[in-house]
């Protein structure tokens, strides 16, 4: 299906699918049995200028945007979507410092992202708070001029390999979900350890290591935003976040339903390519149709996230969820159609259905996007955060409302409106007085190259 990326696009796409053909496919096999982190392919993307495609171009970026960056994880997914995460999550990372830092933050951290010389990583998870997260158990207690903090993170992407962290603690446990403050933290800060490595199913290339702070002094203007701003810059963070999962199960899936098909023309049983039997042609047609039903969702969510939407939670988490559904059903029937050779490791479809499985469970689980969803649903039902500022059914005093309107109790409890009835406002910083002209044409702030070799025409 033609999408009609401009020109600018389409380099990304090229450079991408060149950088996963040379760089990822030689090594695809020994980083997964190995878990080997894959800085030559980190030094690659550097190399190409496309570590910076979401970053804006006064902080040394290409100056793009979510759609950019879900082109480019797409490509290298289609090879391997564990080694594509070098990439991914490092822009869940960056994403807390994009949307909600100081302006001397930004400064300090996101050129040298985009460069490629840092790599970031996203610490929220712990041990007992998954997916409520506010569950979470470690602290940061405000000491004279520094934060200390204490507790430990779980399952962290990119783990020990990064060199800035954005992690989530309570502040003020007193106060739940407006308790929780952002802090950026570095490499090698004292107090600040890593634990276990663990030993994954899928992804075995992409690092996923325990973080250990212990008595970890910070500088008082480490925090992002203000104090008890963390669930609102994880909410964000999140909500744009979210299409990057979409891209990496989209690149599994698309790369899954490309060997079925090539291995569907080459085996041969009962005196024909398998290709032949209607069986086995309408599997090949399900996962296509799938595929490109999940592309145009995600490329319609990223686009719109681009053009400056106020709102996109919803359709953030039905990409999310939708890509990661169709990359698991693809994956499993594209490995029905190898039969005994697709559950081979001397073939990488048993891989890519290792890997297909994380995309349903990180950066919420499919069941927590359903929730999700619904809630958004009802939220519109109700009337969106401007129905809580009218209607003869809501009489409102000094902007605080006297009797609860409809599905008070569900819009609390997601964060739509706080206890008084005030919307929490979901406009996004990143985002404001940005549209379409980011996706400009001529040669400022494009990828160096088009492909590993070439300077662009």
């Amino acid at each position: 299906m033609n999408y009609f990326l401009t020109e600018e696009q389409q380099m990304i796409v090229d450079t991408a699918r060149d950088i996963a053909q040379k760089k990822i496919l030689p090594v695809r096999e020994k980083y997964d049995h190995e878990g080997i982190f894959p800085w030559d392919v980190v030094k690659a993307l550097s190399d190409a200028d496309m570590c910076g495609l979401y970053i804006p171009e006064e902080y040394g970026g290409y100056g793009g945007g979510v759609f950019d960056l879900c082109l480019a994880v797409e490509e290298l997914s289609k090879i391997d979507g564990g080694i594509s995460l070098a990439m991914a999550a490092t822009a869940l990372g960056t994403f807390p410092i994009l949307l909600h830092a100081s302006e001397e933050q930004k400064k300090k951290y996101l050129p040298d992202i985009a460069a490629g010389k840092t790599i970031a990583a996203f610490g929220l998870t712990e041990a007992n708070a998954g997916s409520d997260a506010l569950g979470m158990r470690t602290t940061a207690v405000l000491q004279g001029n520094e934060w200390v903090i204490n507790g430990t993170k779980q399952w962290i992407t990119n783990g020990e390999n990064a060199q800035v962290y954005t992690v989530f603690a309570k502040t003020n446990p007193a106060k739940g979900a407006r308790g929780i403050s952002c802090f950026i933290i570095e490499k090698g800060t004292p107090g600040f350890t890593f634990g276990k490595h663990e030993d994954k199913m899928g992804i075995r290339a992409s690092s996923t290591t325990e973080l250990v702070f212990q008595d970890c002094r910070i500088p008082k203007e480490a925090i992002i935003d203000k104090e008890g701003m963390g669930s609102i810059v994880a909410i964000h963070t999140l909500n744009n976040s979210r299409p990057g999962v979409g891209s990496q199960a989209l690149g599994i899936a698309a790369g899954a339903l490309a060997d079925a098909v090539k291995y569907s023309r080459e085996r041969v049983q009962f005196g024909s390519t398998i290709s032949s039997f209607q069986a086995v042609q309408h599997m090949l047609a399900d996962m296509a149709t799938e595929v490109e039903a999940a592309r145009a969702l995600l490329y319609a969510t990223a686009r719109m996230i681009d053009a400056g939407a106020k709102s996109f939670a919803k359709e953030s988490a039905m990409s999310k969820l939708f890509c990661s559904d169709v990359a698991m059903r693809v994956t499993v029937d594209a490995l029905q159609v190898m039969g005994g050779y697709g559950y081979m490791r001397e073939y990488p479809m048993e891989k890519r259905m290792r890997d297909a499985k994380i995309t349903q469970i990180y950066e919420g689980t499919n069941q927590i996007q359903r929730n999700e969803i619904a809630l958004q649903l009802i939220k519109e039902a109700a009337g969106g955060d401007e129905g809580l500022r009218r209607g003869d059914h809501r009489r409102r005093a000094g902007g605080v409302m006297r009797r609860p309107a409809p599905y008070f109790h569900i819009l609390l409890s997601i964060g739509i409106v706080d206890r008084q009835g005030r919307p929490v406002g979901e406009a996004d910083p990143l985002r404001r007085g940005r549209g379409a002209a980011r996706l400009r044409g001529g040669d400022r702030g494009r990828p160096r190259v088009d492909t590993l070799g070439r300077q662009p025409g």
